[in-house]
């Protein structure tokens, strides 16, 4: 766990660098799948993702998952690849409001929700995978 107490903010990589953390600490049955999937961090959600969301706050929307989950992929789906947003000023604004989670977890659990949309997984998946609340 890092503390950033009394430091500047993380960067975009070191946000980043949690979050590949949490990719490589997932079940070995699950890492390969989702390194599939690419990983963009960037500090707020743009204009157009808020608007299509019909989300006014960008600090409400800490990550993103644009594809299509596994669950329901076919072989004439586009084939762009699918993507996970996380966004780093809306995590750090949470991270500072709740005061009771370390940051790498924060971002790890943002992370692996997002994934959990790629994988199709359900609540109870992402809480046996996800035990970030311990």
């Amino acid at each position: 766990m890092s503390d950033w107490r009394g430091r500047e903010a993380p960067s975009l990589d070191e946000i980043e660098a949690m979050a590949l953390a949490a990719r490589d600490a997932l079940p070995e049955a699950f890492r390969t799948a989702a390194a599939a999937v690419v990983l963009r961090v960037a500090d707020l959600a743009p204009d157009d993702i808020l608007t299509e969301m019909e989300i006014e706050d960008p600090f409400e929307l800490t990550g993103l998952y644009e594809g299509v989950p596994l669950t329901l992929k076919s072989v004439t789906d586009p084939t762009g690849p699918d993507v996970i947003w996380l966004f780093r000023r809306a995590i750090l604004d949470e991270w500072a409001e709740r005061g009771d989670v370390a940051l790498d977890a924060l971002t790890a659990h943002v992370y692996v929700h997002e994934l959990a949309h790629h994988f199709g997984w359900s609540d109870d998946d992402i809480a046996a995978i996800d035990r970030w609340w311990e």
